[in-house]
């Protein structure tokens, strides 16, 4: 993994489990990490079969462009979207994954750390892709506020009158909201695009893996 990612000049090389062993494995586990994995790459683009491996190596500008805020099993989701939104050259190389050695125990929980990994990609989807992320709560909101608005023009158009008012001011206020949360998403996509130029600068002062090698 070391020689790939020398030779290579990648910035992060991931091992990518195969069942060495058919137990090894978990059905819980790999059905989890398939599920989440497709999530990632819905939102954030391929690079990845394996997001949850723990087995990694890293480039110097990587890990000084990487701000690092997760602490338990969330970080593994945490690097490989990093990787993915400032396209990093990565790649993933196959391992043989066999079962844990007699008297030894896993500390991942399916369930627990499954919620808490799948909330890390909630809130990287938020922080990473606001204007996204706002941009369908706000067409979620004006499309509830003009489905709730339809009566209330029929009925004022035929009869010149709002008998449900209170349904009015409501759909008023889900426009409203709507547009605010718009309006928050381009705000804070003008804050991200400041973050990622802060993390690019962080990763182009150093060089590539094994380009000074190569120059001398």
């Amino acid at each position: 993994m070391i020689n790939m990612l020398i030779q290579e000049q990648l910035d992060m090389v991931v091992a990518t489990r195969v069942d060495g062993e058919e137990t090894a494995y978990r059905r819980g586990h790999r059905t989890g990490n398939r599920l989440l994995t497709a999530l990632v790459t819905s939102i954030f683009g391929w690079a990845f079969t394996d997001m949850l491996s723990g087995y990694r190596v890293f480039s110097r500008r990587f890990v000084k462009s990487f701000p690092g805020l997760s602490r338990g099993f969330e970080v593994e989701t945490e690097l490989t979207i990093h990787a993915l939104q400032l396209e990093l050259p990565v790649k993933e190389a196959p391992t043989a994954y066999y079962s844990r050695p007699n008297g030894s125990a896993s500390k991942l929980s399916t369930w627990h750390d499954g919620f808490r990994i799948l909330w890390t990609v909630f809130k990287l989807y938020r922080a990473e892709r606001p204007l996204q992320f706002f941009g369908l709560a706000g067409l979620l909101l004006a499309s509830v506020s003009i489905v709730l608005a339809i009566p209330i023009f029929i009925t004022y158009i035929q009869d010149g009158l709002v008998p449900r008012l209170p349904t009015a001011v409501l759909s008023s206020c889900l426009m409203l909201l709507g547009f605010l949360s718009v309006a928050v998403g381009l705000i804070l996509d003008t804050v991200t695009r400041g973050r990622h130029e802060t993390k690019l600068i962080a990763y182009h002062a150093f060089r590539a893996p094994g380009e000074q090698i190569r120059r001398s």
